[in-house]
């Protein structure tokens, strides 16, 4: 019996390839959203991409990335002889005199990596830049779909050891988030608008690797019986809890680590000096 959603034998499916085959409803439409699908992809790509732009200009910029007791979340731990001195600072002269590009260049491949293979960026840089699909109920445009199992999206596999990475640099950071209750001279016991601005990156830093699924899956993964781990099944539940909001903390953290390394160049640079409280 007809169905009224078969194709005529004389006419032609509208397009073909991928998900618009012979077998798919006879809709000439690619889809029947009305709403303004488009909206959230495009900022979706416009956010990363300001952040791209910002990030690779200063990543090469070397300069303007310490102002006495702040560093730039970008260049910490610095790992190549021509970083500037920071006293107490994370200064790891792993690359000799031989780097001559900038040091950032070394440190941001750990959590850049663990950004690009999270779970919610993939959606977000798939939907925003290669529409696969761009939206819900949207057909994506290409002809074939692999998903992750061919090169290069294979390598988003990688996912769970940019993680290990992510936990060593966000305890690196932190370590930069103590040496900031600091004054211009090392002095401990102070505090600047500055400081303030750390504390908020790094718990952000925290709450988003936290968060992510791969620490959910270590904190829980391959137990058969709650009941007889209660300490990682509470501890489960927790991450759980933040994993639900892994999205929100994914831009935040995105958005505080943006906003360091800005607080750092504008005060390295002598644009204005850090206020301090005490």
């Amino acid at each position: 019996m007809a169905t009224g959603t078969e194709p005529p034998a004389t006419e032609p499916h509208p397009r073909s390839g991928g998900v618009r085959t012979g077998t798919r409803a006879a809709i000439a439409a690619p889809h029947l959203r009305t709403d303004r699908w488009w909206l959230a992809p495009a900022a979706t790509a416009a956010g990363l991409l300001a952040f791209v732009v910002y990030s690779t200009w200063r990543a090469f910029a070397d300069a303007d990335y310490y102002a006495a007791p702040y560093v730039s979340p970008f260049y910490s731990p610095c790992l190549a002889e021509n970083c500037e001195p920071m006293k107490a600072g994370p200064n790891w002269e792993l690359f000799g005199s031989w780097w001559g590009v900038s040091p950032a260049i070394i440190i941001l491949i750990f959590p850049l990596g663990f950004r690009l293979t999270c779970y919610y960026y993939r959606k977000a840089y798939y939907r925003g830049f290669w529409a696969s699909p761009p939206a819900c109920a949207v057909a994506e445009p290409h002809a074939r779909y692999t998903g992750e199992t061919r090169f290069p999206l294979i390598l988003q596999n990688v996912h769970r050891y940019f993680f290990y990475a992510a936990i060593l640099v966000a305890g690196i950071l932190t370590y930069d988030t103590v040496l900031a209750f600091r004054d211009e001279h090392y002095a401990w016991g102070h505090m600047g608008l500055g400081t303030l601005v750390f504390l908020v990156n790094i718990a952000l830093i925290w709450a988003y690797t936290i968060s992510c699924h791969s620490c959910r899956h270590i904190v829980g993964g391959k137990l058969k019986h709650f009941s007889r781990h209660p300490v990682r099944y509470r501890m489960w539940q927790w991450v759980g809890r933040l994993n639900a909001r892994h999205m929100q903390l994914a831009w935040a953290s995105l958005l505080s680590v943006a906003l360091a390394d800005f607080y750092v160049y504008l005060v390295a640079s002598g644009v204005f000096d850090d206020p301090r409280f005490f």
